[in-house]
């Protein structure tokens, strides 16, 4: 399920009361999702359904043939204590930079999985009452294989002076054309920079930015390592982040920053960057994901060391050349003590 706001065409700026923020953000991550209206105390859900009614899916995964066809339902649930006039809209998907699901915006033509759905342009529910809506995916003859995402919402639109806000809520379709899958993903733009500590006694870390890319046709998800390597020894790092398990779509791609600690500047430092995918969801008989390593090097000198080196030499040879001052100082009154002393017969 998704939710987005979008202005029209006299619209400037849309501003919504902190509950209505809340129960939007909330909705790009669960499965289940209300909306409220900012000049009313309307509610709704969209959730995947059968002709009955809900089915307790969260999303709807379909898998078809080039040129099938399939009837699909959402149910729309209006909590409000009103009828309201819902528009519906089918439209294709996308992950966010941050890599949660949303859709394109509805005055948006969809060029993809969104323009093979076709769903009534509006639907009139009464209050707290609930309306099964048909979802028809017809899919071209000649779609390519793999992943095509997709989404259908109900939306409400509120206009106050100038100002016009669009509501929508809606849920995911992960239309998978049958044929031959590919699960690959390419690293791309390995950066990897030094940062040292002042600390002679104390190891840098190297911060490294890389951008790993599904070139497949299938949803994946990447567990990426990055391993630092000087001729005294390795430091391994795996993303802990959430968006480890956020899904990359075909054809999308993300940057990730990693920071490995416990570098020591000993000159080269060898940087492998290696993404592991295997596809979202379900296994997908026949599609080995192939693991991507890319190598980059970073210089690091030890100038720290190098400077407490060169103070200990210093330190060294200033407490030597004290010494043999003070030795040579002790001969000279030694021997002015022995020539004004009286000699005996």
């Amino acid at each position: 399920m998704t939710t987005s706001r979008s202005r029209g065409a006299l619209a400037h700026l849309a501003v919504l009361p902190a509950v209505g923020v809340a129960l939007l953000v909330a909705v790009l991550v669960t499965t289940v999702a209300f909306a409220t209206p900012s000049d009313a105390d309307t509610t709704w859900s969209v959730v995947p359904a059968n002709a009955d009614g809900p089915d307790g899916r969260s999303v709807i995964d379909l898998e078809l043939a080039g040129g099938q066809q399939v009837v699909e339902h959402v149910a729309v649930i209006n909590r409000s204590t009103q009828p309201v006039d819902f528009a519906i809209d089918a439209n294709d998907g996308y992950l966010t930079s941050k890599g949660y699901f949303d859709m394109r915006p509805s005055d948006a033509k969809p060029t993809d999985g969104g323009s093979w759905i076709a769903v009534p342009e509006k639907v009139t529910i009464a209050a707290g009452a609930t309306s099964v809506v048909p979802v028809t995916v017809s899919i071209p003859q000649n779609a390519t294989p793999g992943d095509h995402p997709a989404g259908v919402t109900a939306s409400l639109e509120t206009v106050s002076g100038q100002v016009r806000v669009q509501n929508r809520v809606g849920v995911r379709l992960n239309i998978r054309v049958t044929g031959d899958y590919v699960a690959k993903v390419a690293v791309t733009d390995v950066q990897a920079e030094y940062t040292g500590s002042w600390n002679p006694f104390a190891a840098g870390s190297v911060e490294v930015t890389y951008t790993v890319a599904n070139v497949g046709n299938v949803r994946l998800v990447t567990d990426n390592r990055v391993l630092t390597s000087t001729f005294v020894g390795e430091n391994n790092w795996s993303d802990p982040s959430a968006a480890k398990a956020r899904e990359l779509m075909p054809g999308g791609s993300r940057t990730f920053v990693a920071r490995v600690p416990g570098a020591w500047p000993l000159g080269p430092i060898g940087t492998t960057v290696t993404a592991i995918p295997s596809p979202a969801g379900k296994p997908i008989p026949g599609a080995d994901a192939q693991r991507m390593a890319i190598d980059t090097t970073v210089w690091a000198l030890p100038w720290p060391q190098f400077a407490l080196l060169v103070l200990l030499i210093l330190g060294s040879f200033a407490i030597r050349l004290v010494a043999a001052w003070r030795r040579k100082r002790i001969e000279q009154l030694i021997m002015r003590h022995s020539k004004g002393t009286p000699q005996k017969a």
